[in-house]
């Protein structure tokens, strides 16, 4: 009968040989990833790729057409979009159980990342020089240096 031996550093053959873990501590070096929760296919197996990754192909084509309006001077509608694209990936990731490609980390991480990313954006364009649609009172006199207080 061979001796036992252990596979990993943290691992150690029980009676029958087979691996064991003796700790709890994570090991020194990952060997496989799990998939993000909610992160398996939006579609099943059979179908095409496309339709099992829509839900991420919505939010970057999305994106696409928001980078193609700002490549063609119309910046502030396209940045709305972009911003747009981010909160609709926030909702699809809350709503869908499985989106794809869209799930990076955890639910609550890529919520709260698409979430912040996408508001950020809409609140840039929206205060973006000339004419903005937005002013945010305090930013005027904590920006004292912008163009908008050179002219007083």
């Amino acid at each position: 009968m061979p001796e036992p031996t252990a596979v990993d550093p943290v691992s150690a053959p029980d009676a029958a040989g087979r691996p064991r873990r003796t700790t709890r501590r994570f090991p020194l070096f990952t060997r496989d990833t799990a998939r993000p929760e909610g992160g398996g296919r939006a579609a099943p197996g059979d179908a095409p790729a496309p339709v099992r990754q829509w839900p991420i192909l919505v939010v970057l084509g999305t994106v696409g057409a928001g980078l193609l309006m700002t490549a063609l001077d119309v910046f502030r509608y396209g940045l709305l979009l972009i911003g747009a694209a981010m909160l609709a990936g926030a909702v699809l990731r809350w709503v869908v159980p499985d989106v794809g490609m869209l799930a990076v980390r955890s639910r609550f991480t890529d919520m709260v990342t698409y979430t912040v990313l996408g508001t950020a954006i809409v609140l840039l364009a929206m205060m973006a020089q000339p004419r903005p649609w937005l002013t945010i009172p305090f930013l005027d006199d904590t920006l004292h240096y912008t163009i908008s207080s050179q002219g007083r």
